[in-house]
């Protein structure tokens, strides 16, 4: 038996409250699920049940079917994208097949990879406040919910903001928001971590745990980075092509290293506690050859709000750089300053000794979003038509850009048709190809598996022996870890640390290698 809130003359999760005692033995029931796209099979007979108020941490490889499954639970698909659906889900006690999207979405909260997507008033607080609003409450009931979902995840400070001018973990936890002032009686997330920071992250994931526990709040999340969510999820499914193949207790499903370690799964030591200012120590030394690029003196202001403020630093031949730091320090307006994409109001901006250009070659850019740089029919035709463009499209560099990036398999996919990890793969390889002299990297593991990431790290390790430089501008500690030769942590719009982490120093005294942590003391 379970404590409801019925309410009257409007959706059942707004509005005034009259408790009542249901009997209903699953939040979530998903019989025998199958999912095509044309000939491509994403599901295969997946069946489970979630009870209410439970933590589902759903994970597997790149392309494994997870965004299709948490699809099918609001009725994306079938309703919005076309597929090829067969079997039964049951979401709060409706039939995803037999009721549209809109009836879904009054019990069934869902945010996507993408947070863009799903944003499009002026500012936070319009964004936040349009649900409550539009599903009936009075304007003082939809500011209090509106209010309350803010502080849950940690933007009520950014109420006036306008979107346009939030970074991508701000308009994550923005998304994150609007879906919560809607008390849905279902969560659903697609990779909620992937673009926040380490208190972000920690306060988003707290605030989902607290609900599921105190408020009845069942939880489906997807991710990649597994780490964090693996401490405070109660139960683990894992999708390998299409299939599911391990569903248990976390600490059961953690236990099966084989599996863990075959599939690339992230452990709970995978993600730190501390925050970056304690992680970084001293300084690199500094070859004594150029900088491949190089910022002097740099300020940058949308409108009145200033994002970079006197920054200096400097990019060398052979190195892998990370830049780091929380939500909105201006990491990205790095990134697109040094491939020419912005111009600053102050300093100098330099690649190669000159001032860079978009699309000039010296610089290659993988942005958050790899919507924004696919627009070919397939994944051959996009390498292709970038190797076409440099005179060097010959079958055989083709193959060997694929190959970079574990492509081949899906040379003949259409591009719109992949995962969001396989896009961004796609784009990975298209700038592999163009052999800059520097390649940034903004949020590289969004949508990729430690497998699939590992392969590409290898082959910009290769680029670093020949003289190429690699900034990764990222969240992610296991990341910056294994591959980072020096770190630089912006905050506030400037550089409060440049250095080698202190534990990535005491492990290479000790051995080349950094071990992985025992899974048994991780969970004890």
């Amino acid at each position: 038996m379970w404590l409801f809130q019925r309410h009257k003359g409007t959706p059942s999760y707004l509005a005034q409250q009259e408790k009542v005692v249901v009997s209903m033995p699953h939040g979530i029931e998903v019989e025998d699920l199958s999912v095509a796209f044309g000939h491509a099979v994403a599901l295969d007979r997946v069946s489970f049940t979630a009870e209410l108020g439970e933590y589902l941490l759903l994970t597997g490889p790149s392309g494994s079917g997870k965004t299709t499954l948490l699809r099918c639970l609001n009725g994306l698909i079938p309703h919005t994208f076309p597929a090829r659906l067969s079997g039964r889900v049951i979401v709060d006690q409706l039939d995803t097949r037999q009721h549209k999207v809109a009836k879904l979405a009054e019990r069934v909260g869902f945010v996507f990879q993408n947070p863009e997507v799903q944003l499009f008033n002026l500012t936070v607080r319009d964004e936040v406040l349009f649900g409550p609003y539009h599903a009936g409450l009075s304007t003082a009931q939809a500011e209090r919910e509106a209010q309350r979902a803010m502080e849950a995840v940690g933007i009520a400070h950014l109420a006036q903001h306008r979107l346009n001018t939030l970074s991508s973990g701000e308009k994550q936890r923005t998304a994150i928001a609007s879906v919560l002032a809607l008390r849905p009686s279902v969560l659903v997330l697609d990779e909620p971590t992937a673009h926040l920071d380490v208190p972000g992250s920690r306060l988003v994931l707290n605030s989902v745990t607290r609900m599921c526990r105190e408020e009845g709040l069942t939880v489906v999340l997807g991710e990649h980075r597994t780490g964090a969510v693996s401490r405070l999820a109660s139960r683990m499914l894992v999708l390998e092509e299409g299939r599911l193949i391990a569903d248990g207790p976390t600490r059961d499903v953690y236990a099966r290293h084989d599996l863990i370690r075959r599939l690339g799964i992230r452990r709970p030591a995978d993600e730190p506690e501390q925050p970056w200012e304690s992680l970084i120590g001293g300084s690199v030394p500094l070859p004594s050859t150029p900088p491949v690029a190089e910022l002097r003196a740099v300020e940058v202001a949308y409108g009145e709000q200033r994002i970079l403020q006197g920054i200096d630093l400097a990019i060398y031949p052979g190195e892998i750089v990370a830049l780091v730091g929380d939500n909105g320090a201006g990491k990205t307006t790095v990134a697109r300053l040094l491939a020419g994409l912005l111009k600053p109001q102050k300093g100098q901006v330099l690649v190669a000794g000159r001032r860079p250009r978009p699309a000039g070659g010296e610089v290659g850019l993988v942005l958050e979003n790899p919507l924004t740089q696919l627009f070919c029919s397939t994944v051959e035709e996009e390498v292709r038509f970038v190797l076409d463009n440099l005179g060097r499209g010959d079958d055989r560099s083709v193959v060997e850009a694929l190959n970079r990036c574990s492509l081949q398999p899906l040379r003949r996919r259409r591009v719109h048709a992949l995962s969001c990890g396989e896009k961004q793969r796609v784009v990975v390889a298209t700038m592999l190809a163009l052999e800059p002299r520097l390649l940034i990297l903004d949020e590289p593991t969004r949508g990729q598996d430690w497998g699939h990431l590992t392969t590409v790290m290898g082959y910009l390790q290769d680029a670093t022996r020949q003289g190429k430089a690699v900034l990764l501008v990222t969240h992610d500690y296991k990341l910056v870890h294994r591959y980072a030769d020096r770190v630089i942590l912006l905050r506030n719009g400037q550089i409060a640390a440049d250095g080698r982490l202190r534990q990535r120093q005491d492990s290479e005294m000790k051995a080349p290698v950094l071990p992985l942590p025992n899974e048994a003391a991780t969970l004890a």
